[in-house]
């Protein structure tokens, strides 16, 4: 213990010393002018605050009541119920033993007064102020849990009697190993390798520049469809989430279903790409792969997928192809929980302002890029208990390995963003909302205007999605010129999406007339049709009218040119 005390200190000390504090600055969030804000208001109405103290001290008094009672030998319900959706307080001795009963009561007391002081108090500031003030007062609370803390957990207090204090050692470990690598493990990366046991399914790389290689799958059916399929997927993650497993794989389903799958598998970017700009992505991404989607197959025509801001890039892309006369290159769209709107596009917004975009600019400007693991900071302190607590309860308190899951090492497995793409994407998608205005947004020398697109469009959207808001993605459909349908899937913004049919999981939601979408999310929902399982069947009974007939399957080992390596490729086995 005492080593390894040790070693902490000396890894704390090296991470202070290589850590630049005055570009973190003291601030990073911009939440200093909306708390003085919030404090000033709290100061203008004292009376409330008094009443809201004494309503405070009441309900103490009640479970102080409550717990000499119980340590009575008697009976008292709760006076604060635990929500039973909160992972935190499921164990049974949170609840049957008097002291712990006291303390989670106590917590949640406490964390819910606070949170509704805040809510009444920055009820008075802009909104934006008052959501930023409103999450980061959330996640101050969390972190404060008491199943956050060793003496405070009963769960960890019974590990550390029954084995002697061994899961503190164990833990104290995990801790100084995550402290060296810089990051917390969520999973036993040991246990996946790309290619081997992820991103299975056969293909070969066909074309490969600076940016993306493209992957052609082999088919497993003796004919496909006359027009290819193309997927985009984000760059902020790696491919793979639609190539998992073979039992979850949307890939291997779509060969399946006798489709030619085109991939494309970003590049992970150094600092040499820092300059690329959004436009590059759709350059030598989306149009480069259709070239070599049509050189490959003689196809002029190509379905096309876009995933999350993969999306977004399509949305842009299909404006483009539309001035330039082009439009038929793409013969139907699909939105994978994508924002063409960005006004209500959730938590992630509250990380972006003009002085947070300075600090953001600042802190690129060293490498020419974004390190994945600031990116991924910030998504995880979108679900901070089960993203980080619960991991530093599990990894350090209880002193076990992560278990391994296949969908968290996909999430660990994060990119760098190019500097200049990453900001021009924030200032002018999340701060400004400006792709929704025609003409705002130029674009390799286009004028942007999502009105004129009139490619058949499925947008398929999450109803728990907190990355991309289902009622968001839905202002989509009423921005496109050309008939759209809309999909909401049960869950959030992967397993939403990665739902194969064999999984009996879920469930679907469509609305009644297919092509004319109500005019609000609101009314969408209102009228329409819930189905079980899984929404893939729906996308392929749509995508039918825009392939073709059969044609003979296309073997891409036999294509030319000649592929320049097997599936999954060099590009994503690249770490950050």
């Amino acid at each position: 213990m005492m080593r390894l005390g040790g070693d902490l200190a000396r890894t704390l000390a090296e991470k202070s010393e290589t850590t630049d504090w005055a570009r973190i600055g003291a601030d990073p969030f911009n939440l200093h002018g909306a708390w003085v804000a919030m404090v000033d208001h709290m100061l203008a109405h004292p009376d409330q605050m008094t009443a809201a103290q004494f309503d405070l001290w009441r309900k103490y008094i009640g479970v102080w009541n409550q717990a000499l009672t119980r340590l009575s030998g008697g009976n008292a319900p709760d006076i604060v119920a635990a929500d039973p959706t909160d992972r935190r307080f499921r164990a049974e001795a949170w609840h049957r033993d008097a002291i712990f009963a006291f303390i989670r009561q106590t917590y949640l007391l406490t964390a819910r007064w606070i949170m509704g002081q805040v809510d009444v108090n920055a009820a008075a500031l802009e909104p934006e102020a008052a959501r930023k003030l409103q999450f980061f007062t959330r996640n101050f609370i969390d972190a404060l849990s008491p199943a956050n803390f060793a003496w405070t957990n009963p769960e960890v207090v019974r590990e550390t009697l029954e084995s002697g204090g061994q899961n503190l050692v164990r833990g104290l470990k995990n801790l100084v190993d995550d402290m060296k690598r810089g990051a917390l493990r969520t999973t036993d990366e040991k246990a996946f390798k790309v290619g081997e046991n992820l991103a299975t399914t056969k293909g070969q790389v066909v074309f490969r520049n600076r940016l993306m290689e493209l992957i052609q799958y082999a088919p497993t059916t003796k004919q496909v469809a006359k027009t290819p399929l193309l997927i985009v997927p984000p760059w902020i993650n790696k491919y793979y989430i639609l190539d998992l497993r073979p039992d979850n794989s949307f890939v291997k389903w779509a060969v399946d279903q006798g489709q030619t799958v085109f991939m494309v598998s970003w590049v992970n970017p150094d600092q040499s790409l820092g300059n690329l700009g959004f436009d590059d992505y759709m350059l030598e991404g989306i149009l480069a792969a259709l070239d070599a989607v049509e050189s490959r197959t003689g196809e002029k025509q190509t379905n096309v997928i876009g995933y999350c801001i993969g999306g977004t890039l399509l949305a842009m892309t299909l404006s483009y192809l539309k001035k330039k006369k082009k439009a038929g290159r793409v013969a139907s769209a699909t939105f994978f929980t994508t924002l063409l709107d960005f006004a209500d596009s959730g938590d992630l917004k509250l990380f972006v302002d003009e002085e947070q975009l300075r600090l953001l600019r600042e802190r690129m400007h060293r490498h020419g890029f974004l390190d994945a693991e600031t990116l991924k900071a910030t998504f995880s302190l979108l679900r901070a208990n089960d993203m980080i607590w619960s991991f530093v309860v599990n990894n350090y308190l209880m002193g076990r390995e992560p278990f391994p899951f296949d969908l968290l090492y996909w999430n660990a497995d994060s990119t760098n963003l190019p500097a200049r793409m990453h900001e021009y994407y924030l200032r002018h998608m999340y701060l400004r909302n400006d792709l929704r205005t025609p003409g705002k947004l130029e674009f390799a020398g286009s004028k942007i205007d999502l009105g004129r697109i009139d490619t058949p469009a499925y947008f398929l959207s999450a109803r728990e999605d907190h990355i991309a808001p289902w009622k968001a993605t839905y202002a989509g459909t009423q921005l496109l010129g050309g008939p759209s349908t809309f999909v909401l899937a049960a869950s959030g913004h992967i397993a939403g999406v990665v739902n194969h049919p064999a999984a009996k999981k879920y469930c679907y939601w469509t609305g009644r007339n297919a092509t004319g979408n109500a005019t609000t999310p609101d009314a969408y929902i209102k009228d329409a049709k819930q189905h079980e399982g899984s929404w893939w069947p729906h996308w392929r009974a749509w995508l039918k009218q825009y392939e073709g007939p059969p044609v003979a399957a296309r073997d891409p080992a036999k294509g030319k040119p000649k592929p320049l390596c097997p599936a999954p490729g060099t590009y994503v086995l690249k770490k950050a």
